[in-house]
């Protein structure tokens, strides 16, 4: 088995490493590369320059727009919001978007929106619910709105 896609999901890429399951409901545009051994829950979608590494979780009601990459082994948890356009405005369109780059091992609590541009570090935990502002640290735990520092991941 290459890939698992259900028949209900919308899948245009052919980058899709194996033993990837995308589940119910799911639209992947064309241009979108998902790794191996990734785990697409359902009412995910996933825009054209979007880059998921291998053995990522999202779970359901994500989007990623354009200009985010995740990295190998990330959580993120359901209804996570990306952004990528800071000033966002109808019918009007930047040029580039900025890069969002979630690192290896990061976890994404539900609910929590994560601002263009951002990075989030290498193993780093994002509390359900907030709301990233700025770059987190590798090992960081961060909470609140806007998200704080509130200890390292090897202290827990």
């Amino acid at each position: 088995m290459k890939f698992f896609k259900h028949p209900s999901s919308e899948v245009l890429t052919s980058s899709i490493g194996e033993e990837t399951k995308i589940w119910q409901y799911c639209v992947i545009l064309e241009k979108a590369q998902l790794g191996k051994n990734c785990n697409i829950c359902s009412h995910v979608f996933i825009e054209n320059e979007v880059i998921v590494g291998n053995n990522v979780t999202i779970k359901s009601g994500v989007q990623l727009w354009d200009g985010i990459i995740i990295e190998d082994d990330v959580f993120i948890g359901p209804n996570v919001s990306f952004t990528n356009d800071s000033f966002p405005r109808s019918k009007s369109y930047i040029e580039k978007y900025p890069k969002t780059v979630i690192k290896t091992g990061a976890s994404l609590g539900a609910g929590s929106t994560i601002l263009p541009g951002i990075e989030i570090g290498k193993k780093s935990m994002v509390g359900a619910g907030s709301v990233v502002t700025k770059n987190v640290k590798p090992g960081d735990i961060v909470i609140g709105n806007p998200a704080k520092v509130i200890g390292k991941v090897d202290d827990y």
